[in-house]
């Protein structure tokens, strides 16, 4: 199991402060379990290592028929994983928090959008644009804070060559959109602290 941290998340646009499970540091552990649930759909995220790699499964059930089981090869280990309804069309999603392992610790997705109680599709996260990567080395924390999936991770100076990190963060909340052939997570704000 990943181990949570609990801390206060400044929320830019209302200006109050909330308290928000963030995912800490990646035990690498052999395996992850998680079940959770949301508006009746229940998600059951497995992993277990196989070399560097992990593989996930997200077992489905309560939709209008059976959803086949997702099995994926994860480069890193499964952290954490979070149920939520980003974009209240009342269809939950799954998202999924991979570490990667090693010194920089780059944080990946794995995401599923259900559509219509029968199907899930997948959710991209797109890599960070140039401005937003300025400074960007990776252990990433991700975490479902009101309508947004956040994340965030320590700035480094551009003139550092060692891994050490300000205290400065920046922090991405991302909204779930509908894309061309399945679902998209844009940044809708970002915040530096």
């Amino acid at each position: 199991m990943s181990l949570m941290t609990r801390l206060l998340h400044p929320l830019a646009a209302a200006g109050c402060a909330l308290a928000v499970n963030w995912v800490a540091a990646p035990a690498f552990a052999s395996g992850f379990n998680s079940r959770l649930e949301l508006q009746g759909i229940r998600f059951e995220v497995k992993s277990r290592d196989q070399g560097a790699r992990q593989q996930l499964t997200i077992t489905t059930t309560g939709a209008q028929r059976p959803i086949p089981v997702i099995q994926q090869l994860v480069d890193g280990s499964v952290v954490g994983a979070e149920v939520a309804d980003l974009n209240a069309d009342g269809q939950p999603e799954i998202f999924v928090f991979v570490q990667e392992r090693g010194s920089a610790s780059h944080g990946n997705l794995v995401a599923y959008a259900l559509n219509n109680r029968l199907s899930l599709t997948p959710i991209t996260l797109p890599e960070l644009s140039t401005a937003l990567a300025k400074g960007y080395r990776g252990h990433d924390r991700f975490a479902v804070v009101e309508s947004c999936l956040a994340r965030r991770f320590p700035l480094h100076s551009s003139t550092d060559s060692s891994a050490k990190s300000t205290v400065v963060y920046r922090q991405i909340c991302y909204k779930l959109y509908a894309g061309e052939a399945g679902w998209i997570l844009r940044p809708a704000s970002v915040s530096t602290f």
